[in-house]
């Protein structure tokens, strides 16, 4: 039979399920969990970059068992090391308590326990820490120069390189109308999701299991690693992600903490809980960016992009966190560079350094932003030297719609999209040509310019096992399971791997359902975050969630339909082929049976329904069919003003047309677009982790480290594209990272168009008032171009 369209399924605006308990204060966070005999957790953390460690002395008259150090934690406790199968990938075990050296500002030297945190922290504050301090390794020019050493056994600083070469691109340059050679820095960023990171761990004797409550993006992978880590079974442990105020990528590797917290919990007979608070998530969570980029790129007097060369320095901190690796920025950036674009002669050269700073790790967009604003600030500049307008040059260099799907240059499959048609629009919704005519009519006396600047991307989500593999992950991640079951009232039950903390999962999820069975949502229960209670899965990170857990969810959905409607034929004494799901009920020509009266007669009486197997849930498990994922792409925007006195940027217009393949919900992805933009906005214009020459961090409070308000972030026009894939369910690509991609290199070619009669170029973020200004004092005519830096 024909299938109605759904009202409240795939592409309906369903208002977010997971908002009523939030804005109602009826969320469960870390901080707000009560268990008996609860106590508290505070860690001593080193206060120098670099130094031997001599001794850690616990205050005179301290209970037993309140503190615990290294040597403590030893036998409980193997240290994490990130592993890689890159040719020559140097390992660097992270410890779990430090021994031997500290490495960076805010290492877990020690940990306190006592009844409160203030207590514990008290403690912690009389542990006696001695230390011989070392030189630190305060910058990627320092790692590479290697006159000291962050791990003692290595012969330099540099975790791993990696290079490669397509096509020619010697003939290329010789070929060119003009090369030219720019440089590129993205500073060092806090993720700064709204609640800091967490843990609670005990062990339930009873069930023999250890519990560990995080907030965490990965609970599955939490689970098997502290099991790892301690040496126990995986069945006796049990991780738990409650609610969650975001994470951005900060909670989706494997910490020490999690690790520590467990394996004292084997020894304790009640249980603890640390929390992290604002300077800890500033100098112990991962960080992120840091990248530095030398690009020589080479064009035909068309506009032809005719070869790109990038030699890409990341400082990957002191230790490589786990799965990730130190890699990960530099394998994505050299991936990612040739964009959107038909270029077919590349040259490529990673560095990733290792200096006495806090380990570097997942952040939205994860290295794309760098290598937009690498590849489209060059981009910009080529297009000022032969005389053709931005937006034009990106669309004569662009991947066309007829070429899909396409092979880019690093091997990774552009399965569909019309970039083309993205910069087109974009050039409309902004205004293109009305703000050029008021570029040009700006008085020359006037102390303010204008600018317009794009920024173009394409957005590699949901990657499968092969794509990992080829960065060198020695754990692959590319499946995503799904459990759907119905009770005896026809309510359905989903469980999922991932882990939602924003997304709306809760909410999406349901609705690929709804879009099978023709129910509302709100009959839909998701569950996830409980590796008791959920098929294993990877987890929610790199724009996946939707594709791979969607993907899960739709086969585990039909599988359960094609039983229910086998069901239904017997009841309705009709061939299963010819009825459908519609109203929350099985239809046939003779009539039609709801799904509570259907689940109640087959599950209470199953003799009325002969020959069909017992059970009403199916588990379905999602691998993609093109390994290096489905892309999204997008061109952002921008019109900036600024202040010829101060240097202070103003963004005056900022529009976005996007395509992310099927919607499932519309109203979700531009809350998400919106959410990234304004992160990019931070990282193009204000976040900023300062380092002095000694490793010690100078940004460690939201007093020093600024953040994006609503004063910085202007009204975003969307427009939406929409190409669906022809290798994902629904035809879904991911959409959680593509609004933090493409502002820095938007905003900074929009800054360096307002400042091209002072031949001024933007080369580094963020691009604060100093910057700017600095730039513009030694900017002249007569000489080459001042860069902002």
């Amino acid at each position: 039979m024909q299938t109605a369209p759904r009202r409240h399924g795939v592409g309906a605006r369903t208002p977010r399920r997971e908002d009523e308990r939030h804005l109602s204060g009826r969320g469960s966070f870390i901080a707000d969990l009560a268990m008996p005999g609860l106590r508290e957790v505070a860690f001593v953390r080193s206060q120098v970059a670099h130094a031997r460690l001599s001794s850690v002395t616990s205050p005179e008259g301290a209970p037993s068992g309140s503190v615990w150090t290294a040597e403590d934690l030893a036998p409980l406790a193997d240290p994490l090391t990130a592993t890689s199968t890159l040719d020559g990938f140097r390992a660097a075990p992270m410890p779990n308590l430090a021994f031997g050296k500290v490495r960076y500002v805010g290492e877990p030297v020690a940990l306190a326990i006592a009844g409160t945190r203030a207590e514990a922290e008290d403690l912690a504050a009389a542990v006696t820490v001695d230390v011989e301090p070392l030189p630190a390794v305060a910058d990627h020019h320092a790692a590479l120069a290697a006159e000291s050493l962050v791990h003692d056994d290595w012969p330099d600083n540099i975790f791993a390189t990696t290079s490669g070469e397509a096509g020619d691109i010697d003939s290329a340059a010789s070929e060119a109308a003009v090369s030219i050679t720019r440089e590129y820095t993205m500073r060092r960023q806090a993720v700064v999701p709204l609640e800091t990171r967490g843990v609670i761990a005990y062990f339930d004797r009873a069930a023999d299991q250890l519990v560990v409550w995080s907030s965490t993006q990965t609970p599955h992978m939490i689970r098997d690693m502290i099991a790892l880590q301690l040496g126990i079974e995986a069945r006796r442990v049990r991780v738990i992600a409650p609610d969650m105020g975001g994470g951005f990528g900060a909670k989706c590797s494997v910490y020490p903490e999690e690790i520590t917290l467990a394996a004292i919990a084997l020894r304790l007979d009640h249980p603890v809980r640390w929390v992290e608070d604002r300077w800890e998530s500033m100098v112990s969570s991962t960080q992120s960016r840091d990248h530095h980029y030398r690009i020589t790129a080479h064009a035909a007097a068309d506009g032809a992009l005719l070869g790109v060369e990038a030699d890409i320095v990341v400082d990957g901190g002191a230790y490589s966190v786990h799965p990730w690796t130190a890699t990960m920025d530099a394998t994505m950036a050299a991936a990612m560079i040739p964009g959107p674009y038909r270029l077919r002669n590349y040259r490529f050269r990673t560095r990733s350094v290792a200096s006495n700073k806090t380990p570097s790790g997942p952040y939205r967009g994860v290295a794309r932003p760098g290598a937009c604003f690498a590849i489209e600030r060059t981009l910009d500049d080529l297009a000022h030297e032969l005389n053709i307008e931005p937006w034009q040059m990106r669309v004569t260099n662009m991947v066309h719609p007829s070429d899909m799907p396409y092979t880019s240059v690093t091997n990774k499959v552009y399965d569909s999209g019309d970039y083309e048609e993205a910069v087109r629009q974009a050039t409309v919704l902004i205004g293109h040509d009305e703000w050029r005519a008021k570029q040009h009519a700006v008085d020359p006396t006037s102390r303010r310019r204008i600018g317009i600047g794009y920024g173009s991307f394409t957005e590699q989500t949901a990657h499968g096992c092969i794509e990992w593999a080829s960065r060198g992950l020695a754990i692959t991640i590319g499946t995503e399971g799904a459990r759907l079951a119905m009770d005896a009232t026809g309510s359905l039950t989903l469980s999922v791997g991932i882990k939602s903390h924003g997304q709306g999962s809760e909410t999406t999820l349901a609705q690929v359902v709804s879009e099978v069975f023709d129910v509302h949502p709100a009959r839909v229960t998701v569950v996830h975050g409980d590796t008791a209670l959920t098929p294993r899965g990877d987890g929610t990170f790199a724009s996946r969630s939707m594709v791979m857990s969607g993907g899960a969810t739709l086969g585990a959905a039909r599988a359960l339909a094609e039983k229910v409607l086998r069901i239904g034929s017997v009841l309705l004494d009709e061939p299963a082929e010819q009825l459908e799901l519609r109203d929350g009920a099985v239809h046939g020509s003779r009539g039609s049976v709801g799904l509570a009266e259907l689940a109640k007669e087959f599950l209470f009486t199953p003799d009325h329904v002969p020959g069909v197997e017992a059970g009403l849930e199916a588990t379905y498990y999602y691998r993609p069919e093109v390994q290096t994922g489905a892309f999204t792409y997008a061109t952002h925007a921008v019109v900036a003003e600024v202040d010829l006195d101060t240097g202070d940027v103003r963004l005056l217009d900022y529009a976005i047309v996007e395509d992310c393949g099927t919607v499932v919900n519309p109203q979700i992805v531009e809350g998400q677009i919106i959410g990234g933009i304004a992160q990019g906005i931070g990282t193009a214009l204000l976040e900023e982790l300062v380092y002095d020459a000694d490793g010690q961090p100078k940004a460690t409070s939201f007093l020093d480290y600024l953040l994006p308000g609503a004063t910085e972030v202007p009204e975003i026009k969307i427009g939406h594209l929409e190409t669906p894939s022809p290798y994902t369910a629904f035809g879904m690509k991911g959409a959680g990272e593509g609004g933090a991609i493409a502002p820095p290199a938007a905003i900074g070619n929009a800054i360096t168009d307002a400042l091209r009669e002072f031949n001024v170029r933007i080369g580094e973020t963020p691009i604060t008032p100093a910057r700017v200004w600095n730039a513009l004092q030694h900017a002249s005519a007569a000489q080459p171009a001042g860069v902002a830096q």
